[in-house]
C-alpha cells in the first residue's frame, strides 16, 4: 500500500527536505564563489585548492537538485577531505605557529558547519526517528564541532602558577660599574634616562602577585571632545619623585598626585587648542621631565602645606617664587612650560615668563605640524627635545632638529640637525632650521657618566620616496646618534636602514646596558627597531658589539628613486619583527587568513596582486602596490624594551601586522598637505607633496576587518643578552575586545594582537605589560613567560607601566586612555595596584 503523504509525519519530513536542499544550495553558492576566486588566484600564480574544492562543492549541490544524493555526498566529502589535507599541509609548512588551531578553524569551520547541516537535514528527512543512521550522524557532527572547539580552546589564555625553580639572578651583571636603577622613585619615561624600564623593587614578586589588587584610580577628565578630527592616545608613563606622582594627558594637562591615594595635589592646564592637535597622528603626552637644582625648595608655605582634598584641584599662584624643583611639559602647540614641582605654579624665571617657544626657527606653517609628544629628557642640567613631524604631508616639512635648553633659564644651548654640522651655530635673523630632515620623535636617552645623549632618528620627510634626499640625510636616517651632552657635537652615528623607503623609523628609546664580551666590559646601547633588529652598539664609539651582516635586498625602486643593494641585519640576536626567530620572518601565500573561504581567498588574491619579496621590498608603481611587512607599526615601536639585569633578559613586545603601500601619481592627487590648506583628518590620500607620488598605507585587512595574515598578530618574548638565544616567546593579547567587523568576541583566545606600549620589568621576577588591543594589564614571570596575573582595565593601556614605592609599599601604575588609531576603548584613567595592606 503506498504511503499516505498527507500524514503530518510526511509534511514534517518535507520540511527537512527543503532545509536539506536549501543548505546544499548554499554550499553550492559558496563553491561557485570559491571556484571563481580560485580561477582568478590561479591566473595570479596561486593555489589550485579554491578552484578544485569550489568545483566539487558546486557540482555536489547541482547533483542534490537532480536527486542524486549519494553522488553529491561523495563530492561533498571529497571537498571536505581536500580542505583538511590542504589546511594541515599549509599550516605545517609555516611551522605550526602558536595560534595554528585558530588558523585551522578559520579554514575548515564554515565549510564543516555547512556540510554538517546538509548531512543532518538529509538524515532527518530520509531516516526514521531514533534510527541508527540518525544517531551516527548526530554523533559525527558533534565530534567535528568538539574537535574544532578543542583547537580553539587550546589557544585559550589562562593564568598559571609560578615556576618552582629559582628565577633569581643568574650572576652579577656584567660590564663594570653599577648603573643607576629606578627604585622608590621612577624619574623618567624609562625609569631612568637609561631607558631600561626596570625597577629594583621586589615587594611584589612571583610568590604574591596573584594577590595584587587595585589601590586607587585617578580620572583626569580629559576626554576627546572631537573624535572625528583629533585622535587621542595619552601613551603616558607617569613619573614619581619624592612624595608626588606626575602624569600628563593628551591635551598636555599636568597632574601631581598623592602616590598613596591618587588625591590631586595640583594641576596645570596649558589650554591647548584642538586645532593644534589635528595634524598629530595621535595626541599624546608620553612623559613629563623633572629637574632638581640641588638647592632648598622655595615653594610658598600656604600651597605646600595645603591639605589634600580627594578630587580637588589646588589653586596655582601666579607669583615669581624661585622654582628649585621643576616639572616640564611640552605642548602640542609648541610650548615648553616649567612648573614648580611642589606647588604647580609657572616658573616665571624660565624662558619668557615660564615658557620656551619651541616653534622658534621651525617655520611650521601651521601649529602642531611638529610637536614634542615624547617630552624632554633631563640630563646634565639640560632639557633635550626632539619632536614628531606629521607623516607624509610634504618633503619640505618642518626640520628634524633636536634642541637642548638650560633647565634653569630656558636658554638654547645647542641644536643638532643632519644638515647643520655645527650644533653651536645660532640661527641668523629670519633663518629657520633645514626643512624635512630626519627627526627624533621618540624618547631620548642619556648617560651623564659618559657625557653623551643618544638620539634614535626616523627618516627624512616623505616616507615612501627619497629621490631628492641628501647623503647626510641618509646618514642620519634610522640612526642611533650619540651627541656630547654639553656641546651637542656629534660623536658617532650608526645607521640601521640605508635610504629608508618603508617608514622604518627607530621608534624605541635607546637602552643603556652593561655587557661583557670576550672578557671585556662595555657600556652599550641596545637599539630595537621596527624591522625587528636588535643592535648592540658600544656606547662610546658606536661600533657593533655583536655581528651585523650586510644582506642583499630586492631592487626595482619607484621612478626617480634608488634602493640600497644591501641592508644591515643583526645576526647574533633574534629578529623580532614578525614571529621571533633567528632570521626575519618572510611570509608567503600560505600565511593569508580568513574566517570564511571567501575572505581567505580574497586575502590570498591580494597577496599575489601586491609586490612582496621580503622585509625590504621597495615601494612600487607596479601591481597593486607594496605589501609592507613588518608594517608601519613594526616590529617594535615607541614602547621600547625592558631589561632584567639580574636574569640578563631583554623583554620585547612586537606587532605582526602588514600594511599595503600604494603610490598615487601626482596628477591624480587632489588632497592638499598641511600648511597649504589641507587638514590631515580630511585627507583620503596622504599628499606626500614635493615628490612624484602621494601615498595610502591601509592595514592589510580582510573584508571582515580581520588581519589578512594568520595569527598570532602580536608577541612578547625574552632573549638572553649574553647568548642571543630566545628564552621564551608567546602570543600577547586576545580577541576579547576586538573581532570581525569590530565586534568584540568576548573570547580570551590568545590570537595575539597588535600592541603599542612597552613592558615594566621588576626585581621581583615579574614583567608587567598592557599594550594590547584587549583591555588588560598582565603580569608574566620574567624567567619563564608564565602568565601569573591580570587585571581588567576600563580602557586600552597603550602605555608603559611603571613602579614606585611610597611609605614602604610598592605600587604598579598604568595609564589607560585607549588609542583612537588602534580602536581600543577610550578613557581617562590612571590605574594603580598594590598588595593588600
Amino acid at each position: 500500500m503506498p504511503a499516505d503523504t498527507t500524514h503530518p509525519r510526511f509534511a514534517k519530513r518535507r520540511g527537512w527536505r527543503w532545509l536539506y536542499v536549501g543548505l546544499a544550495t548554499l554550499v553550492g553558492v559558496l563553491g561557485l564563489i570559491m571556484a571563481v576566486l580560485g580561477g582568478w588566484l590561479i591566473a595570479l600564480g596561486g593555489s589550485f585548492y579554491y578552484l578544485g574544492a569550489g568545483a566539487l562543492l558546486a557540482l555536489g549541490a547541482a547533483l542534490v537538485w537532480t536527486g542524486r544524493d549519494r553522488a553529491a555526498f561523495l563530492l561533498f566529502a571529497g571537498a571536505f577531505l581536500l580542505t583538511i589535507i590542504w589546511s594541515l599541509v599549509e599550516i605545517a609548512g609555516k611551522g605550526w605557529l602558536p595560534a595554528w588551531g585558530i588558523d585551522f578553524a578559520g579554514r575548515v569551520g564554515v565549510l564543516a558547519a555547512l556540510l554538517a547541516g546538509v548531512g543532518l537535514a538529509y538524515l532527518l528527512w530520509r531516516a526514521a526517528p531514533r534510527s541508527t543512521p540518525r544517531k551516527l550522524a548526530l554523533a559525527s557532527a558533534l565530534s567535528i564541532f568538539i574537535a574544532l572547539g578543542g583547537l580553539v580552546y587550546a589557544s585559550w589564555e589562562t593564568t598559571e602558577p609560578a615556576s618552582e625553580r629559582d628565577s633569581a639572578a643568574s650572576g652579577a651583571p656584567a660590564g663594570g660599574g653599577a648603573m643607576q636603577e629606578a627604585g622608590a622613585d621612577w624619574t623618567a619615561f624609562g625609569g631612568t634616562t637609561g631607558g631600561r624600564r626596570y625597577s629594583s623593587l621586589s615587594q611584589v614578586s612571583t610568590a604574591n602577585v596573584t594577590t595584587l589588587q587595585e589601590a586607587w584610580t585617578f580620572r583626569s577628565g580629559d576626554l576627546n571632545p572631537d573624535p572625528g578630527r583629533v585622535f587621542y592616545s595619552a601613551q603616558n608613563t607617569p613619573i614619581k619623585v619624592g612624595d608626588l606622582l606626575y602624569t600628563c594627558t593628551p591635551t598636555n594637562r599636568v597632574f601631581a598626585l598623592d602616590p598613596g591615594t591618587g588625591n590631586v595635589r595640583w594641576s596645570h592646564d596649558p589650554k591647548v587648542p584642538a586645532s593644534a592637535m589635528e595634524s598629530l597622528f595621535t595626541a599624546a603626552c608620553r612623559a613629563v621631565a623633572y629637574f632638581d637644582d640641588g638647592e632648598a625648595a622655595g615653594a610658598p608655605e600656604s600651597i605646600a602645606t595645603m591639605p589634600a582634598v580627594p578630587g580637588a584641584i589646588r589653586p596655582v599662584p601666579r607669583g615669581g617664587s624661585q622654582c628649585h624643583r621643576r616639572i616640564f611639559v611640552s605642548t602640542a602647540d609648541g610650548r615648553l612650560i616649567a612648573l614648580d614641582a611642589v606647588a604647580g605654579f609657572v616658573c616665571r624665571e624660565f624662558g619668557e615668563d615660564g615658557v620656551v617657544d619651541l616653534t622658534a626657527g621651525m617655520g611650521l606653517r601651521e601649529k602642531g605640524f611638529a610637536s614634542s609628544t615624547s617630552g624632554a629628557t633631563m640630563a646634565g642640567g639640560l632639557l633635550i627635545l626632539g619632536h614628531q613631524v606629521s607623516d607624509n604631508q610634504r618633503r619640505d616639512a618642518p626640520s628634524g632638529v633636536v634642541r637642548a635648553y638650560d633647565a634653569r633659564t630656558g636658554e638654547l644651548r645647542w641644536a643638532v640637525d643632519a644638515l647643520r654640522p655645527d650644533a653651536q651655530a645660532k640661527l641668523a635673523p629670519g633663518e629657520i632650521y633645514p626643512r624635512g630632515t630626519p627627526n627624533v620623535w621618540n624618547i631620548i636617552s642619556a648617560d651623564e657618566s659618559l657625557g653623551l645623549a643618544f638620539l634614535a632618528t626616523g627618516n627624512a620627510a616623505a616616507d615612501q620616496w627619497g629621490g631628492n634626499r641628501t647623503p647626510e640625510e641618509d646618514r642620519f636616517t634610522d640612526a642611533v646618534v650619540a651627541v656630547d651632552l654639553q656641546t651637542g657635537a656629534t660623536r658617532w652615528v650608526y645607521t640601521t636602514v640605508t635610504h629608508d623607503l618603508w617608514d622604518y623609523d627607530l621608534g624605541a628609546q635607546p637602552m643603556l646596558v652593561d655587557v661583557t664580551i670576550n672578557g671585556s666590559a662595555h657600556r652599550a646601547i641596545m637599539q630595537a627597531s621596527k624591522t625587528g633588529n636588535l643592535f648592540l652598539l658600544d656606547a662610546r664609539t658606536g661600533e657593533p658589539l655583536r655581528p651585523v651582516e650586510q644582506r642583499p635586498t630586492p631592487q626595482g625602486p619607484p621612478p626617480g628613486d634608488w634602493v640600497a643593494p644591501t641592508q644591515p641585519q643583526s645576526v647574533f640576536f633574534p629578529n623580532i619583527g614578525g614571529v621571533p626567530g633567528r632570521d626575519p620572518e618572510q611570509i608567503d601565500a600560505r600565511h593569508a587568513f580568513g574566517l570564511t573561504p571567501i575572505d581567505a581567498a580574497l586575502c590570498r588574491i591580494s597577496f599575489h596582486r601586491h609586490r612582496y619579496e621580503g622585509i625590504f621590498t621597495p615601494p612600487t608603481v607596479d601591481k597593486a602596490g607594496l605589501l609592507l611587512f613588518p608594517g608601519t607599526v613594526g616590529g617594535m615601536n615607541w614602547g621600547g624594551l625592558g631589561y632584567d639585569p639580574q636574569r640578563r633578559l631583554i623583554i620585547a613586545n612586537n606587532s605582526r601586522l602588514p600594511n599595503l603601500v600604494v603610490l598615487h601619481p601626482r596628477a591624480d592627487v587632489v588632497d592638499q598637505p598641511v600648511g597649504s590648506g589641507g587638514a590631515r583628518p580630511d585627507q583620503k590620500v596622504a599628499p606626500h607633496s614635493g615628490t612624484p607620488f602621494a601615498v595610502t598605507r591601509p592595514i592589510w585587512w580582510s573584508p571582515l576587518r580581520v588581519p589578512c595574515i594568520s595569527p598570532p598578530w602580536g608577541y612578547i618574548s625574552a632573549t638572553n643578552i649574553d647568548t642571543g638565544q630566545i628564552v621564551w616567546s608567546k602570543p600577547l593579547g586576545t580577541g576579547f575586545d576586538s573581532g570581525p567587523l569590530g565586534i568584540p568576541t568576548r573570547l580570551k583566545i590568545a590570537t595575539g594582537t597588535p600592541n603599542l606600549g612597552g613592558p615594566l620589568v621588576t626585581a621581583g621576577g615579574l614583567t608587567f605589560i598592557g599594550a594590547t588591543q584587549d583591555d588588560f594589564l598582565r603580569a608574566f614571570e620574567t624567567a619563564t613567560g608564565r602568565l601569573l596575573w591580570e587585571a581588567r582595565l576600563p580602557a586600552g593601556a597603550q602605555a608603559g607601566p611603571m613602579s614606585y614605592a611610597h611609605n614602604g609599599r610598592q605600587y604598579i601604575a598604568v595609564t589607560a586612555t585607549g588609542h583612537a588609531r588602534f580602536g581600543t576603548t577610550p578613557g581617562d584613567y590612571l590605574k594603580v595596584y598594590a598588595l593588600p595592606q
